[in-house]
């Protein structure tokens, strides 16, 4: 099994009970997940313990996820947040709780949809600063220079003291190896859209 299988296939086989599978699925979303259940329990421990409750009814329940309802991330932070959620009312059972109007719950907005908006920006994000990372220092500054600074490639040619032409091949260099470093992800993410 090769780390491009989608999160489909991926679930298929581990409905299958192939824990090559499970182990390929931690390794790609360990991170977000435990990200996102640690905003929601501002714990180490207690975030640690939801995503690996996640992944333990993933492996129990891997035949019964419907791609049609949706991606497999969505599922994911769905049943982690209401994991985050649970863990919380556990702990917090010994405090004295205030009783819901109906006002309050009219107050109650669900924000699953923004939030995992925000945690597919933070991939996202990561996965860039990873591939940038992967770049020669050479080819870092410039692209550095360009598109998070502002300067044209004239203007790096100038400031850098480099010919303009050597500006624009480490450019090419650099998209080229970032389009070949972030490929895979784009595929894994919206494979089953």
């Amino acid at each position: 099994m090769n780390d491009t299988a989608d999160d489909k296939q991926l679930i298929l086989l581990i409905a299958q009970k192939d824990s090559n599978a499970l182990e390929l699925l931690y390794d790609r979303y360990e991170r977000v997940i435990y990200s996102f259940a640690y905003q929601i329990v501002k714990d180490s421990m207690a975030a640690e313990e939801v995503m690996q409750e996640l992944f333990l009814r993933l492996w129990k329940n891997a035949g019964q996820i419907d791609f049609g309802k949706g991606k497999l991330l969505t599922w994911m932070f769905a049943v982690t947040r209401n994991l985050a959620i649970d863990y919380l009312r556990k702990r917090d059972a010994r405090l004295p709780r205030q009783s819901a109007d109906s006002g309050n719950l009219e107050q109650v907005q669900d924000h699953s949809a923004l939030t995992e908006d925000l945690v597919e920006l933070q991939m996202a994000g990561e996965q860039i600063r990873e591939a940038l990372l992967g770049l020669s220092r050479d080819q870092q500054q410039v692209m550095d220079m360009i598109y998070y600074q502002g300067y044209t490639q004239q203007e790096v040619a100038q400031l850098a003291a480099i010919p303009l032409g050597t500006v624009k091949g480490r450019v090419r260099l650099a998209m080229k190896q970032l389009h070949k470093s972030l490929r895979h992800w784009g595929r894994r993410d919206h494979a089953h859209e």
